[in-house]
């Protein structure tokens, strides 16, 4: 499976994902459908970055005095009281007019142009010349950003008005990485823990600590997880933030690749002692099982009946529970007893606690934070046997890795008994025959 790893050790924003992206073969050119969309354009430059050669994006205005929307008047004079404003730090990732290697004659789009409404914002890129897939990725990511502001703010989505992250260069950000992702053509994105830096920011509400309200809340909905340092800055942004919860699966380590491009993207960042820097590494990576949140809930019984146990399977599913195991156990005065073990997601965890109480009457339920199970992809297909004439229909689980190959094929038992019982053939014979019939 072609594979993305993108290494987050220093973070991530806009301006260092289109670097990196670019850095690992995406195509310069995938980016003019918004240059021609906005009076844009993205200026690309290799900087040295503590001696790593790195590609830097900044956006640039092309007509400073056009309101950036491509001939559309959509600028606006709303109250700004409930803009996720990007913070000082952010401004260092778009704009580094300090920097030798960062300076230009054409004016930085961050802070220039129009504030937009999240309603703007779709609109606006509904207008774009992009391909379906292109779009709804692009609109994917402003509706995460737009969910994680109204929350932090307590609007709703329909309410949320974009400023910075609204503005020219972050849709540029948005939008751009979308393309260059489209023109990588990979199959899977992944990321390691994004730092997310430390000390605290500026900003249009007042000075809050790294990572930013907008960045905890999109890191609540993705799969990938945050990790404090490893210096005193910014180095997640909300856009950054973003982008890779709507693209990237998490990751503890960089997967094995068998790597055929690489390279950084830089930040604003120019750092005494580290690389302010995302590296991107693309290769193929053999498939693996999927990552599934759960935690894992116990409780000792010695005194519940057999019929109860029996239909705790059915009973604790109803409220959540993946998986349910009984296991007999010896307890206090040498008393006969079980384990009872369930499995469910974090979520659900309240909910299957109470009815594993209410159904076996323990006085306590113990939870270990198990963090995550890897799990099969799985599919069903149905099997349909003819037997004497008579045909019957039987389901068969398929398990496989997200790259596709299967390792397991399984008939629903149920199923086959009922075929068995109506046939007289073995349960096992059942089986088999509907397990060739689907194999792969």
């Amino acid at each position: 499976m072609r594979t993305l790893a993108f290494d987050g050790r220093m973070g991530a924003a806009g301006d260092m994902l289109l670097g990196a992206l670019l850095a690992a073969g995406a195509d310069r050119d995938a980016l003019a459908p918004v240059e021609d969309a906005l009076a844009i354009e993205y200026a690309v430059s290799e900087v040295d970055r503590c001696g790593i050669a790195a590609t830097r994006v900044e956006v640039l205005l092309t007509d400073a005095d056009s309101d950036g929307a491509g001939g559309h008047d959509h600028s606006h004079s709303h109250s700004h009281d409930h803009d996720e404003e990007r913070s000082h730090a952010e401004d260092a990732h778009s704009h580094s007019h300090d920097h030798g290697d960062d300076k230009h004659d054409h004016t930085h789009a961050e802070g220039h142009g129009p504030s937009r409404t999240y309603a703007e914002v779709v609109e606006l890129v509904e207008e774009m010349d992009l391909s379906k897939s292109v779009k709804a990725d692009a609109l994917a990511i402003f509706e995460i950003l737009g969910e994680a502001e109204a929350s932090v703010h307590g609007t709703d989505l329909d309410g949320t008005h974009f400023h910075e992250v609204g503005a020219d260069d972050a849709i540029a950000d948005i939008v751009g990485a979308c393309l260059l992702l489209d023109d990588l053509d990979v199959e899977r994105v992944v990321t390691t823990p994004l730092a997310t830096g430390g000390g605290s920011v500026e900003m249009s509400h007042g000075t809050y600590p790294v990572p930013t309200p907008a960045v905890v809340e999109i890191a609540e909905r993705a799969d990938w997880s945050l990790q404090g340092g490893p210096i005193d800055r910014e180095l997640v942004t909300p856009t950054g933030a973003a982008i890779l919860a709507h693209i990237a699966d998490g990751t503890e380590s960089l997967p094995p690749l068998d790597i055929d491009a690489s390279g950084y993207g830089a930040g604003g960042w120019d750092l005494d002692d580290r690389p302010n820097v995302l590296r991107a590494l693309v290769g193929d990576g053999a498939g693996r099982l999927r990552r599934d949140e759960i935690t894992v809930l116990e409780t000792n019984v010695d005194d519940a009946p057999p019929e109860v146990l029996g239909d705790l399977q059915r009973s604790l599913s109803e409220v959540g529970a993946r998986d349910v195991s009984i296991v007999p156990t010896t307890m206090k005065k040498s008393r006969p007893g079980h384990i009872v073990k369930v499995i469910c997601r974090p979520d659900d965890a309240e909910r299957v606690a109470r009815r594993l109480a209410e159904e076996t009457g323990t006085l306590g339920v113990r939870e270990s934070g198990a963090g995550h199970r890897w799990v099969a992809d799985r599919e069903y297909e149905t099997a349909a046997l003819s037997v004497d004439g008579e045909e019957f229909e039987v389901t068969v689980k398929i398990a496989s890795d997200t790259d596709g190959t299967v390792f397991d094929v399984s008939t629903e038992y149920d199923d086959a008994a009922a075929v068995a019982d109506a046939t007289g053939l073995p349960v096992r014979e059942v089986m088999q025959r509907a397990e060739r019939m689907v194999s792969r």
